[in-house]
């Protein structure tokens, strides 16, 4: 029999000890973007969030890049080329932070650098790839339309043949980076089927009017993207992808990230209900002794473990051989849902204070709001597991 440890305290934040599932350069990894986010963006991520900006998002950028955060995850053209579980490290911490630094990262890495990386020209890739990765250049990628969100397969941007050039024509809406990049991936109908262009933001007929009037993802930059008869030679196509296959699959990489940074968020909440209950006083007691109290504190500690436990698990999987559709739709449902519920659940121990941005609670339930949503909502992914399961496409 082995014997019971003794002299070492538990981690109320880690009971069961997933930090040693991870190698010590992969807690490195971790170690460095947690302690840049507490440096760089912590002391003012409220007051942005407040506001609805980001202050010197380019400086920041900049920052992600010399950091090798953005892109971290592909090989060669100045990134980074680590691992999967290394990338979802930094997502866990960077939306512990905040969704909207989190969203900034991903949309650049595993959406516009992803596309171009996997599907681009050379010349497309050394003309962007680097800038991008540097965070000297800004990327976005436009997929959802104002009528389009589940059924990308409906988009009514159109591209059409005129001589040997491109010309763009419709709306992309909820575009995150839309109206600070410098390159946008926009998706497009053709005569030839879906294909995928790299539309430089200062080409004529190009705009991206900012989206006001928002109360989630409030310190994130969100764009629609308007392109009147916006005219691109033909090398701007990205040569090596037709039809859906090229957009879906740079949403799973996105959305593999999502299911990392949702736990981040739940983290950040839980940890302030835990401290909060500690130090808040009724009865002549500290709330942490009183049984509901106690029973919100270990359902959350369940969730957050069993949710970060799939995601590291997931990101093994992404290493060794790939993942599949419908085991990314597992991360990012799952997850997403769970974080919401313990954002919730950490609202309700901290009272009235829980609505205040004193704490950080309210904030990501919030963003959660959006996460639940976008890159595939609880339906879409819903339906990709009932599909794996049964075999039948419920939503066609």
């Amino acid at each position: 029999m082995h014997a019971q440890r003794s002299g070492r305290p538990a981690d109320p934040l880690d009971l069961v000890e997933l930090d040693t599932l991870l190698t010590p350069d992969e807690r490195t990894v971790r170690d460095s973007v947690r302690t840049f986010c507490d440096r760089r963006v912590e002391p003012h991520i409220a007051e942005w969030f407040e506001r609805g900006e980001i202050e010197d998002i380019r400086g920041l950028t900049k920052e992600l890049g010399e950091l090798g955060l953005l892109g971290m995850h592909l090989e060669g053209y100045g990134c980074a080329g680590m691992s999967a579980v290394d990338y979802g490290l930094a997502c866990l911490e960077l939306e512990a932070t905040d969704s909207g630094l989190r969203s900034l990262v991903s949309v650049q890495g595993s959406l516009a650098m992803f596309a171009i990386h996997a599907f681009g020209s050379e010349e497309q890739k050394q003309e962007w790839l680097p800038a991008l990765a540097a965070g000297t250049a800004i990327g976005c990628f436009g997929l959802t339309e104002p009528d389009s969100g589940s059924d990308p397969g409906s988009m009514r941007t159109a591209a059409r043949r005129d001589g040997d050039d491109w010309v763009l024509d419709g709306r992309k809406m909820w575009i995150t980076n839309g109206s600070v990049a410098d390159v946008a991936v926009v998706w497009a109908r053709t005569d030839d089927g879906i294909r995928g262009f790299v539309v430089p933001t200062d080409a004529p007929g190009f705009s991206a009017p900012a989206i006001k009037h928002k109360m989630s993802l409030r310190a994130s930059v969100t764009s629609e993207l308007v392109l009147d008869s916006v005219r691109l030679p033909a090398t701007a196509v990205l040569p090596e992808v037709r039809g859906l296959k090229g957009p879906l699959s740079c949403l799973n990489e996105a959305r593999y990230g999502i299911a990392w940074g949702a736990m981040g968020a739940a983290r950040s909440s839980f940890r302030a209900a835990l401290a909060y209950a500690g130090d808040r006083v009724q009865f002549g007691r500290p709330i942490s002794s009183f049984q509901l109290t106690q029973g919100k504190l270990t359902d959350m500690a369940l969730e957050l473990a069993k949710g970060t436990l799939l995601a590291c698990h997931l990101g093994r999987i992404k290493d060794d051989r790939g993942l599949r559709p419908e085991q990314v739709s597992y991360g990012k449902l799952n997850n997403t849902r769970a974080a919401l519920e313990i954002c919730r659940t950490a609202r309700t121990v901290l009272g009235a204070n829980g609505i205040s941005l004193e704490y950080p609670v309210i904030r990501h339930a919030n963003n959660l709001e959006s996460i639940l949503t976008y890159e595939g909502t609880v339906e879409m992914h819903t339906l990709m597991i009932g599909q794996a399961l049964t075999g039948q496409a419920a939503f066609r």
